[in-house]
């Protein structure tokens, strides 16, 4: 290793989490190098996301509170550690689809600041999936199985975007996010991260979702995420900053519902 390593892997870690979530960090550097590392470590980023929604949903459980209550503040807290980055993305990327205009068109819709019909039809259905998993989650198997779900759904969505940023998938724009990140982080590397990631998921559901279950949610999510990363491709041309929170959330929802159907039984 030499002296460079750890500050590359510190750009990186900051890329991250900076350009992810709202936690407190200071982006040093903007550039592909920053890039790579960044959307290899994307999945950390996750999962501080998921345990931060999990704690909250525990306190509230502990406090006396019902499952549906914690269950909607496990939800809510991802939106406030993300600004809603990942929802907005969500909803424009709907709108922008839905659109049924050429590739500029839908792009120029998705850059408004108002969603569309598609939108919030969208962001309905995917945040009472969410919630509704969750309270299902707690009165079942209690807190211990909402957080598990919670970070192994969050760390999925950010792998997904590991995956999206790879040499295959180009960018829409010359500018934003994902001319930023897009093709920047080797396939076998986003390839390596994604096995890693499912691996660890399984050992997470040891005891609780179970590990089947835990290695499914995973793969439900990325396939989930490549589906819809795809067809963005193809409809706009790239990807873009709204198509990549438009993955991430798609993967934590679709990771969400086998975990739903994981949990019969429990």
């Amino acid at each position: 290793m030499t002296q460079q390593d750890p500050a590359r892997l510190l750009d990186g870690v900051r890329f991250a989490f900076g350009t992810l979530t709202v936690l407190p960090v200071r982006v040093e550097r903007w550039d592909r190098a920053a890039a790579r590392v960044g959307m290899l470590c994307a999945p950390l980023a996750g999962l501080v996301v998921g345990l931060c929604s999990a704690a909250l949903g525990g306190l509230l459980l502990l406090l006396g509170t019902g499952a549906l209550l914690a269950a909607v503040a496990t939800t809510a807290v991802p939106a406030l550690l993300t600004r809603a980055l990942h929802l907005d993305g969500l909803a424009d990327t709907a709108d922008g689809l839905g659109s049924g205009k050429p590739a500029d068109e839908a792009l120029t819709i998705m850059k408004r600041s108002d969603i569309g019909p598609f939108g919030v039809v969208t962001l309905l259905f995917a945040l009472l999936a969410q919630v509704a998993v969750f309270f299902q989650l707690y009165e079942e198997g209690g807190w211990a199985y909402g957080a598990v779900a919670a970070a192994v759904a969050h760390v999925a969505g950010r792998t997904a975007l590991t995956l999206a940023s790879r040499p295959a998938v180009p960018a829409a724009r010359p500018e934003g996010l994902g001319a930023a990140v897009a093709g920047t982080v080797p396939q076998r590397s986003a390839a390596l991260v994604a096995v890693l990631v499912i691996c660890l998921a399984g050992g997470a559901g040891y005891g609780t979702v179970g590990v089947p279950h835990g290695v499914l949610a995973v793969v439900g999510a990325l396939v989930a995420g490549e589906l819809l990363l795809r067809r963005c491709v193809r409809r706009f041309g790239g990807i873009t900053g709204d198509v990549f929170g438009a993955v991430a959330e798609t993967a934590v929802t679709a990771a969400l519902v086998v975990l739903a159907f994981g949990s019969v039984g429990v």
